[in-house]
């Protein structure tokens, strides 16, 4: 199936329609994507901890997108063109990995649609930090193996798809330290890889939402201090930790730029910062493919 021209090349349904039935296969997206003035968010970087986009061609309806284990993934775009972002696991191996597209009323199951995961390398981290935030008593154990189920059933959340544009706003200034992925040595002892970006301010700087979005999470973690997390629809979620301050309540609907938090160190931190995760499909993605930097 041809890919096609962009609805941003000419206005108007119908007039796109003529244009695609007159120039068959002759313009195609790639090759407009390469041209275009402007970018698409976010990024493509089909790496561990980026993200896909995988074009599905045109549709009725939104199509259905399956990643591994039967999860839902964004499906963005129009009748013209749908494409599928997918979050890629830092964990993933590179080489060929599948997603299931079903559309239709009656949900019919589509040809998988293959792409290929290239590899990429990750520096190491070694940080110093309180003992008893490394080798963990029984209790502190506890609460840490029921924060995290908690937690993973709230990377499930799977709303209504966002509209416009995924382009994001940086949620506090400062500098961004660039340690999404970071191999994390603490005291001596190899932990998982950052899962976010670490942006250095001062406590109490302002945090805003990057996205309009739903909070549907709110509280104190063991790991990550006061941590709230935001909804921006078809499972993409931000994830802010280590505030000093929670100014939203879960339930409330917040817009792109509106402010949230304040910036601290509660949780295992070297110092104040905002830690902000962005996850896609359940899975920690480079929140920098969401940005214009």
């Amino acid at each position: 199936m041809p890919e096609l021209i962009p609805k941003t090349l000419c206005s108007g349904h119908a007039t796109r329609r003529r244009l695609l039935l007159a120039l068959p296969g002759l313009v195609s997206l790639s090759a407009w994507a390469r041209n275009a003035e402007h970018t698409v968010w976010p990024r493509a970087s089909a790496v561990p901890g980026g993200v896909a986009r995988l074009d599905l061609g045109p549709a009725a309806s939104r199509p259905q997108a399956l990643g591994d284990d039967d999860v839902p993934l964004l499906v963005v775009g129009d009748a013209i063109s749908w494409t599928a972002l997918v979050g890629i696991p830092l964990s993933a191996t590179p080489g060929e990995a599948l997603v299931r597209v079903r559309s239709g009323e009656e949900g019919r199951t589509l040809d998988n649609v293959a792409y290929t995961i290239a590899p990429k390398s990750y520096r190491t981290q070694r940080l110093k930090v309180a003992p008893g935030k490394v080798d963990l008593s029984a209790q502190d154990l506890a609460r840490h193996e029921r924060e995290r189920a908690h937690q993973k059933e709230v990377m499930a959340t799977f709303s209504a798809p966002p509209s416009g544009d995924l382009k994001m706003q940086a949620p506090t200034p400062g500098r961004r330290s660039g340690s999404f992925g970071l191999r994390r040595v603490f005291n001596g002892q190899s932990r998982n890889p950052h899962s976010g970006m670490d942006i250095a301010a001062a406590t109490g700087t302002s945090v805003v939402s990057p996205l309009p979005a739903t909070v549907i999470d709110a509280g104190d973690y063991f790991f990550n201090g006061r941590t709230v997390w935001l909804d921006h629809g078809g499972g993409l979620l931000s994830m802010m930790c280590h505030l000093s301050r929670i100014d939203v309540r879960v339930g409330e609907r917040v817009q792109t730029g509106q402010h949230i938090a304040a910036v601290g160190a509660t949780g295992r931190v070297t110092g104040p910062h905002l830690h902000w995760t962005v996850c896609l499909n359940r899975t920690a993605v480079d929140p920098a493919l969401f940005l214009d930097v």
